[in-house]
Order: structure tokens, then sequence, then C-alpha cells
């Protein structure tokens, strides 16, 4: 299980860079500032939309993944928070 989070990890930190890297290329005053263009705007556009939603499809897997954890989690805290009442 432990090798399955690490790959969801490991994919999101990747996709989250494609949105990044297409994000700036998508922000026209930048690219035209520096004069790059690597590919046609439409797309870098396309390839944006594409990791948003790859980005959003791994983030939903990684909290259903953790969720035993992050449950764990809330309860703890919620238990302190009601302790320091």
């Amino acid at each position: 299980m432990q090798v399955v989070k690490w790959g969801v990890d490991l994919a999101m930190g990747i996709v989250f860079l494609f949105s990044v890297v297409t994000g700036f290329f998508k922000f026209t005053l930048l690219t035209r500032t520096l004069g790059i263009g690597i590919m046609p705007s439409a797309r870098v556009s396309e390839i944006h939309d594409w990791a948003g939603i790859t980005l959003g499809f791994l983030v939903l897997l990684h909290l259903f993944l953790n969720r035993t954890w992050i449950l764990s989690m809330t309860r703890k805290v919620y238990a302190g928070m009601r302790e320091m009442k």
C-alpha cells in the first residue's frame, strides 16, 4: 500500500509541475515579454486543462488512500479542542 501511495504522490507532483509550467506559458504577457513560445497556445491550454483534471483526480485518490489517517487526526484535533474549553 505504501508503494501505491508513493506512486500517487509522485504522479501528483509531476502533473502539478505540468500545470505550473503550462500556466506560465498561458500567461501571454510573460511569454511575450520573455520572447518564449515553445508550442501553440491552443496546445499549451489543452495540456494545462488536462493536467488540472488529472491533478484533481489524483488529489481525490490521495485523500481516499489516506482517509484513515485524516479521520484519526481530525478526531485527535477535535478532542484536543474540546479539552481546551
